[in-house]
């Protein structure tokens, strides 16, 4: 059965998409930003923006019974790639133990303030 997880995102209802499906035991988590969606707030500063993400994705998983731990795949997209490197210790104490195929993509985000937007897709009992 197929199931949206919304997070309130002004943008999941103004373009129309969810922060993640579940369908089954796998969990799409969309692309996801550095954004605090609470308050539609975005730091300057790439960690913390990264930090912002994996809360975000971190909400998302939850609300679909998972954890990190369940994440097969990761791709990270970033404008710059110099702002990459100092996101590593964030990233590899969400999916160090782990170990996700990962994939990270230098283009162009939706709005300039975004530093690194981050998508997932894990399965419930993956670990």
């Amino acid at each position: 059965m197929r199931r949206a997880i919304l997070s309130g995102s002004t943008f999941e209802e103004q373009v129309g998409y969810a922060r993640a499906v579940v369908d089954g035991d796998w969990v799409h988590v969309s692309g996801t930003t550095g954004f605090d969606y609470s308050a539609m707030t975005i730091s300057d500063d790439v960690v913390a923006q990264v930090e912002q993400c994996l809360a975000n994705i971190g909400a998302a998983l939850a609300e679909a019974d998972c954890t990190f731990a369940d994440v097969l795949r990761v791709t990270y997209y970033v404008p710059d790639p110099a702002d990459f490197e100092p996101c590593w210790p964030a990233l590899r104490a969400a999916f160090g133990e782990f170990r996700p195929a990962a994939t990270m993509l230098v283009c162009g985000l939706a709005d300039p303030r975004m530093k690194i937007e981050i998508e997932v897709t894990a399965r419930r009992g993956a670990r």
